[in-house]
C-alpha cells in the first residue's frame, strides 16, 4: 500500500486543463517532490489530494482511503501546509498552535515530541501576533501547525517560495528529520535546486508529469551532449549562438551558457572560429553534466 497514489486524475476550469491526466505513487517515509514553474498544475492536484477540489475522472488515495468517497478521514491523517500563510494572523503563535491542536482534539503537550524541533526556535515569540513574525518564522509556525496532530502525510505546496536561502535550508532539514520519523511528504517547490533534496520527483508542466523519478535517475536520462560556453560578452554570445549552423538549444544560466547537442556532431574548433570572428574573446568551450533544470528544459521541448 502506498501513502500516496494518484491515478489518471483531471480536472479542468472551463477550457484549462489544469490537470492532465496524471498518475504516480508515494512510497511510506518518502520525500516526493513536484517541480514546475508557476501555472504547472501542482497547487491543483495537491489541493485534489488535500480534499479541497474534486477531480473530473481519475481519483487518488491517501493511506488507502479514497479522496473524494473518504475525504474526512482523509482530513484527519493529513498535514497540509498552503503555499500562502494562512493562520489567524490576530492570533499569536501559542493561540495558533493550541487552536490548531484542539481542531484535531489533541494537545500541544501530547505531540510536542515531534514539533519539538521546529516550535523550539519560535517559541521564545509565542506570545507575538502572526501576522509581526518574519517570513521563515511564519514558515515555521505554519509548519509546526500542519504537524501539531501526528499527521501520516505530510502536504506542502510552495513551502519555501518568497523565504531567504538559510531558512530554505533549514527548512529541508526539518523535512528529513520528519522523514525519519516515518511520516510521507508530498512537496511542491518551482526551485529546481530542491529537487535534489527528494527521494524522487515529478517534473510538471502544462498539467502534464513529463518524468517521474529519482533525481540522478532523472540526470541519467538526458542523453545529449551538453556544453558549457562563456566568453567576454555573455549577452552578445547568446544571440550569435543563436545564430550558429548546428543550434539545438541554447540556454542563459548566470553568466554561463548551456549548449545542447543532440547530434553528438558538434565541431568545438569550429564554433571556435565562429565566435572568434564574431569578435569574442576569452572564450571557453567544455562539456557539462547536466543539471535538474537542464533536463527539465530539454523535457519542455519534447512536449
Amino acid at each position: 500500500m502506498y501513502s500516496i497514489e494518484v491515478n489518471n486524475i483531471n480536472k479542468s476550469y472551463n477550457d484549462v486543463i489544469a490537470v492532465d491526466n496524471i498518475s504516480f505513487s508515494v512510497e511510506k517515509g518518502e520525500i516526493f517532490g513536484l517541480i514546475g514553474p508557476d501555472g504547472a498544475g501542482k497547487t491543483t492536484l495537491i489541493r485534489i489530494l488535500t480534499t479541497l477540489l474534486l477531480p473530473v475522472s481519475g481519483y487518488c488515495k491517501i493511506e488507502d482511503l479514497d479522496c473524494v468517497d473518504d475525504f474526512r478521514d482523509v482530513r484527519k491523517i493529513i498535514g497540509y501546509m498552503p503555499g500562502k500563510f494562512s493562520l489567524y494572523q490576530d492570533l499569536t503563535v501559542r493561540e495558533n498552535m493550541k487552536f490548531f491542536a484542539t481542531v484535531f482534539d489533541t494537545t500541544i503537550e501530547e505531540n510536542y515530541d515531534l514539533v519539538k524541533l521546529i516550535y523550539s526556535q519560535i517559541e521564545p515569540f509565542e506570545k507575538r501576533k502572526a501576522g509581526a513574525l518574519s517570513g521563515g518564522m511564519k514558515q515555521k509556525l505554519a509548519l509546526s501547525c500542519a504537524l501539531i496532530h501526528r499527521p501520516k502525510v505530510l502536504i506542502l505546496d510552495e513551502p519555501t517560495t518568497g523565504v531567504d536561502a538559510v531558512s530554505r535550508k533549514e527548512f529541508w532539514q526539518m523535512l528529513k528529520n520528519l522523514k525519519s520519523e516515518g511520516i510521507s511528504i508530498l512537496v511542491s517547490t518551482p526551485y529546481m535546486d530542491e529537487a535534489e533534496l527528494c527521494d524522487r520527483v515529478g517534473l510538471m508542466q502544462n498539467g502534464k508529469l513529463m518524468s517521474v523519478n529519482t533525481p540522478q535517475g532523472v540526470i541519467d536520462d538526458f542523453k545529449y551532449d551538453l556544453y558549457n560556453i562563456l566568453s567576454n560578452n555573455t549577452y552578445q554570445l547568446l544571440k550569435d549562438l543563436q545564430e550558429y549552423a548546428c543550434i539545438e538549444d541554447v540556454q542563459l544560466f548566470g553568466h554561463n551558457i548551456h549548449f545542447l547537442d543532440r547530434t553528438g556532431m558538434l565541431d568545438q574548433n569550429d564554433l571556435l572560429k565562429f565566435l572568434q570572428n564574431k569578435n569574442h574573446s576569452n572564450i571557453e568551450i567544455y562539456k557539462i553534466k547536466p543539471c535538474i533544470e537542464d533536463c527539465f528544459i530539454e523535457l519542455m521541448s519534447k512536449e
